[in-house]
């Protein structure tokens, strides 16, 4: 919900006017540093190697879980060491001791949502030990690598704990369904309007050509930062055994694939947040059901860093209702209720993906409903596939407009119960022998008339109903062709056309029907747009001028307003005029992916199945900043045999800008090019070309 947005967003005022006014708190005391023996010894009880392929990806070999899950910490750290940091104090809600008073709105809500509540009370009762073993080894991995290099170590950062851990997923899985997108958005006076999204394909084998199963992994993320892709192999002893794509802070693989299955993620948009207006007399009751009822009230005391060693400690109230947490701004009290408040068995259900072995096994890790958002498309070893329109949606009564703002007076409107994972839209086995999603509806999830129907699902659950023009274009190749080749499912993945159908395409007819009269700039601009073949291709002389007129629609619905295509077209033609000198650059010249001393032209656009969304530079020109990132095509033939190939829009090295793998597989994603992921011993044997255990020399 935007509202929630709004109301995180203006919790930055409050705070910046809080740290002007706290000098009379005085300073406060700076964490004592840690004692970093003890951390440095406990390495000695892990059994671990990681070898580095080729392309600097980890493979890590644990002798057990937990060992594994050092070993992939430590990796991990090596890589982005930063990042890691970052995240563990954002969740704690520290982090604006060391980031000054823009990261206080995100440590002000670690508080207002009750993230340690929730961690202290639910970790050792809801967490089984082998789970939480695994958290605690990668704590200790992150740990290790700190107490190594401690120059690299903020004070106050080491120990990490398992609960560390498991709190960046209480923290951070409600942001994936619209109570914020991350905790750099909440760091932000304006948030980030650029869209996202994320593309799920599979095949069955009776779709496909040589009676493959294929599954295509392709979120679309920021290229840096707390959750950009990283990748890795893990392999244990007691059978966890993933390739795919982890996070900075997850010790699991959050889609990929292990030996018998796999899946993809996109973002979904189910309405489980419910926002509730309070009436609140002027000793600071609310009213429910006819009564006045005290709030629940606590302080958030928060350290804000002023410059050097100094900070200040900053004092917030925290106040909760029966709703959930409270937010007073200039317009009122209101009260959030949100899918997943006080659970804490993300990490369960993850560990449990991670290790199903059959569609059996990984339909009972869902059943938990840990995990209160996000698209599942599935695909295995015995040839099914599958989409699950994942959401903890609330049991909600009908009648009331649930997508508005409700009368926070009302107890009938507190909703306590969230729906079975068996009425949960899903879809197993279509005769079409196809699923897909790119952040649409899941009543467009296969091919026509062989999918979810919207009747068979009440209102209150809140299901999304839009299109994405790449929604539009799977349905337009994967979905119109009845026998694919390997060949023609790589081919459809890096499509870059837009339907007639999107939004650009409507543009595009609603230009056709202007008359530029005398103007000769706008009739040149309008025949370049009539001769575009809708493909945002390098060499392409009209994509620049298109795509910079949508994006001028989009960004003023964004603001509530309404720009008619001709104006949106004006404002492009200035715009690369004032750049380029002229209204048709090509778009390889416009479209920049840039690392290091890398800068290349790249294919592909906004909500294109190839994505790449970019930020201007000082010269008008876009550097790629989010979208198509780690990429993995994964298939079992006929017999069952697995392979599969990635892409990284970089590397491995996160932040390493001296290490060979910093951009190393940047010109390969450029090219639409795959490199294979060495998943067994067999394979990566004869590809390594760094072995050591953690702590070691490499």
């Amino acid at each position: 919900m935007r509202f929630v947005r709004n109301i995180a967003l203006a919790v930055l005022g409050v705070l910046l006017g809080a740290v002007a006014a706290a000098g009379g708190y005085g300073l406060a005391t700076a964490p004592a540093r840690p004692d970093l023996k003890p951390l440095l010894a406990k390495a000695s009880s892990y059994d671990v190697r990681i070898r580095r392929d080729r392309y600097g990806v980890p493979h890590i070999l644990g002798r057990t879980d937990p060992d594994a899950a050092f070993g992939l910490a430590f990796a991990h750290a090596e890589d982005d060491f930063a990042t890691i940091q970052e995240v563990t104090l954002a969740v704690r809600g520290d982090l604006a001791a060391s980031n000054g008073a823009k990261a206080a709105p995100g440590d002000y809500l670690v508080r207002l949502l009750g993230v340690w509540q929730t961690v202290d009370t639910g970790y050792d009762r809801d967490l089984p030990a082998d789970v939480r073993a695994v958290l605690q080894a990668y704590a200790d991995g992150i740990n290790y690598y700190g107490a190594l290099h401690p120059e690299a170590v903020k004070p106050g950062f080491l120990p990490v704990s398992g609960k560390d851990i498991a709190a960046g997923f209480v923290f951070k899985t409600p942001f994936f369904y619209g109570l914020d997108s991350t905790l750099k958005e909440l760091s932000e006076a304006r948030p980030d309007k650029t869209p996202v999204g994320s593309n799920g394909v599979a095949v069955a084998p009776s779709r496909s050509a040589d009676g493959a199963t294929r599954l295509l992994v392709n979120s679309h993320q920021p290229y840096t930062g707390p959750v950009a892709w990283w990748e890795a192999v893990v392999e244990s002893g007691q059978g966890w055994h993933v390739a795919g794509g982890f996070f900075p802070g997850s010790p699991f693989m959050l889609h990929g694939h292990n030996a018998h299955l796999g899946w993809a993620n996109t973002v979904n948009n189910p309405d489980l947040i419910d926002v509730y207006r309070l009436t609140v007399n002027d000793k600071g009751q609310y009213r429910l059901d006819g009564r006045w009822v005290d709030f629940q009230k606590s302080t958030a005391v928060l350290r804000v860093k002023l410059w050097g060693p100094f900070a200040i400690p900053v004092r917030m109230p925290v106040l909760r209702s029966v709703h959930g947490p409270v937010m007073k701004t200039k317009a009122g009290y209101f009260a959030l209720r949100y899918a997943g408040m006080g659970e804490v068995r993300q990490p369960l259900q993850y560990w449990r993906l991670d290790k199903a072995e059959n569609l059996e096994q990984w339909k009972a890790a869902m059943a938990l409903q840990a995990l209160p958002s996000i698209n599942y498309v599935y695909a295995d070893e015995k040839g099914n596939i599958g989409y699950v329109y994942n959401g903890l949606f609330p049991e909600r009564a009908a009648g009331p407009d649930w997508s508005g703002v409700l009368p926070g007076d009302r107890g009938d409107l507190v909703w306590t119960r969230y729906l079975p994972f068996d009425r949960v839209p899903q879809l197993w086995n279509p005769a079409g022998g196809l699923v897909f999603n790119a952040n649409n509806t899941p009543f467009a999830a296969t091919t026509a008339n062989d999918g979810l129907k919207a009747q068979d699902f009440p209102a209150w659950m809140g299901i999304q109903t839009n299109m994405t023009n790449r929604s539009y274009r799977e349905q337009e190749t994967f979905g119109a062709d009845s026998s694919i080749t390997p060949e023609e499912f790589a081919t459809y993945k890096f499509d870059i056309a837009y339907s007639r159908r999107s939004e650009v395409g409507q543009m595009l007819a609603a230009l056709s029907r202007v008359d530029p009269g005398q103007d000769l700039d706008l009739a040149k601009a309008l025949l370049l747009l009539a001769r575009w073949d809708l493909r945002a291709s390098q060499d392409s002389r009209a994509a620049a001028l298109a795509l910079f007129s949508a994006q001028a629609i989009h960004d003023a619905k964004e603001d509530g307003k309404v720009l008619e295509p001709a104006a949106a077209l004006r404002q492009a033609m200035n715009r690369l005029k004032l750049s380029f000198g002229r209204i048709d650059p090509t778009w390889g010249e416009v479209n920049r992916i840039r690392r290091g001393s890398v800068d290349l032209g790249i294919d592909g656009g906004p909500d294109t199945l190839r994505a790449v969304y970019g930020k201007p530079d000082a010269k008008g020109r876009l550097e790629a900043m989010a979208g198509d990132t780690f990429i993995m095509f994964v298939s079992w033939d006929r017999y069952g045999v697995l392979s599969s190939k990635s892409i990284h829009q970089f590397g491995s090295a996160t932040l390493d800008k001296g290490s060979r793998h910093y951009a190393d597989q940047t010109p390969l994603f450029v090219k639409e090019q795959l490199k294979p992921v060495l998943f067994t011993e067999a394979q990566l044997a004869g590809n390594i070309e760094a072995d050591y255990r953690p702590g070691q020399r490499r």
